[in-house]
């Protein structure tokens, strides 16, 4: 009944194919499918990679029409998702294969999207406040997503994210047809990752993970009048919490070593399967302030030169922009459920200590893993100051659809507060 309070979850998970040499399965995949002409979704760096070839190798031997597009950009534009949207409506596929990062997952949803269903205007599928939130006419085309990084866990959610630049944050489309049909996880093919890049995808793995696990519970929302309009983003919730439980504990045991030695393929296998579960988890359950913090963290800032991202020109990496937040948001919001707080940095690895200080435990530990891996102390570090934060603030406050999932309220001078907590974490 509307208004009373929601006593159902909903979970409805992409399929998922994972293992070493999952790619050279792809044109089984396809085919089952019925894709016969194929737009293959990728970046300009992995397109002359291993990866790109050994998935449009197996498609072209399954017989499908593989038509490259490598023009995606590092942290998306609504200008690169115009671009990859014209190219997939001049090129009249029947399928998406999008092999890379986030970035590149997401532009495969937008352009699948777009040109499966053209809007008026652009805005129309974009969430409010900046767009229409113009709800997805139906499915979209069949998409294969194989990650080639630990991180974004895109493969398995029903979002796409990206940098409006006229409004100078992010923002994205959320729709459950935005989910690919499948993921295609191979982990060997983060293996050629530099570590910067591995610190700042494994960090936004992690952060997923304990911002789903200490979401408000999906019972805490009130029951939708239409049982179809429940939202993508629930609330935490006993199937959210196992996903995103076991990703903490292997982030916890394998992203330092994933990050500290690039032949150690064990911890990269880990971190793998860390962020499809990490994905799942928070494709279910949401995310909440460190989130909704990062948008205008890296929406502001295009001078800046993250370790691994040198080729990228200026912007800060979304992993970084979600992490550099974390700390400041967990003591915050501790207080509203020490024992998942707790629970959360036992699985991390963290020791002593009690529910009393539970935010404090759970926020050292990740900053003494982001000491470790190289990550910077805080926002100062990257050319932000005090006389930022109103911006910052202005960013952040746009994004209700993942403030309204914090455990507590959020309000203009709470973020205030978070981001000049966020300035430094160590000297």
């Amino acid at each position: 009944m509307a208004g009373s309070p929601e006593t159902i979850f909903t979970v409805d998970p992409v399929a998922l194919k994972y293992g070493a040499g999952a790619l050279r399965e792809l044109g089984v995949d396809a085919v089952a499918l019925g894709m016969k002409r194929v737009m293959l979704v990728t970046d300009p760096t992995l397109a002359a990679l291993a990866p790109v070839a050994t998935a449009r190798e197996a498609l072209r031997a399954a017989g499908i029409d593989v038509v490259v597009f490598d023009r995606v950009r590092i942290e998306p534009t609504d200008a690169s998702f115009r671009d990859a949207a014209a190219f997939a409506t001049e090129g009249k596929f029947d399928g998406f294969v999008s092999v890379g990062g986030g970035s590149v997952i997401d532009t495969a949803k937008a352009a699948n999207l777009y040109s499966t269903y053209p809007p008026a205007d652009f805005l129309d599928y974009v969430n409010a406040p900046l767009g229409r939130a113009v709800p997805v006419p139906g499915p979209l085309k069949p998409h294969l997503a194989c990650p080639t990084t630990a991180g974004t866990g895109s493969e398995t959610t029903a979002v796409a994210i990206f940098d409006f630049v006229e409004s100078q944050v992010k923002t994205g489309i959320s729709s459950k047809f935005l989910r690919p049909t499948k993921a295609v996880v191979d982990p060997t093919a983060t293996y050629s990752l530099p570590a910067g890049v591995v610190a700042c995808t494994g960090f936004d793995v992690l952060t997923h993970a304990i911002e789903s696990y200490t979401a408000r519970l999906f019972s805490s929302r009130p029951a939708p009048a239409d049982p179809l309009t429940r939202p993508p983003y629930q609330g935490a919730n006993p199937w959210s919490d196992g996903g995103a439980l076991r990703a903490i504990e292997l982030g916890g045991r394998y992203l330092v070593r994933a990050v500290t030695d690039p032949a150690d393929t064990e911890a990269r296998d880990n971190l793998t399967f860390a962020a499809t579960l990490a994905g799942l988890a928070f494709g279910n359950a949401g995310v909440h302030i460190p989130h909704a913090m990062s948008y205008s963290v890296a929406g502001l800032n295009h001078r800046y030169t993250a370790t691994g991202y040198e080729n990228e020109g200026g912007m800060v990496p979304h992993g970084l922009s979600v992490v550099i937040n974390a700390p400041a948001a967990f003591r915050f919001t501790a207080d509203t459920a020490p024992g998942r707080h707790l629970t959360a940095a036992r699985a991390l690895g963290a020791t002593g200590g009690g529910l009393s200080d539970a935010g404090d435990i759970l926020a050292g530990q990740l900053e003494h893993m982001m000491r470790a891996t190289g990550i910077p102390s805080g926002l100062k570090a990257l050319g932000y100051g005090e006389g930022d934060i109103p911006a910052l603030v202005d960013g952040a406050w746009k994004q209700q659809r993942l403030l309204v999932m914090a455990p507590k309220e959020v309000t203009r001078d709470h973020l205030a507060t978070l981001y000049g907590a966020a300035m430094r974490y160590w000297d």
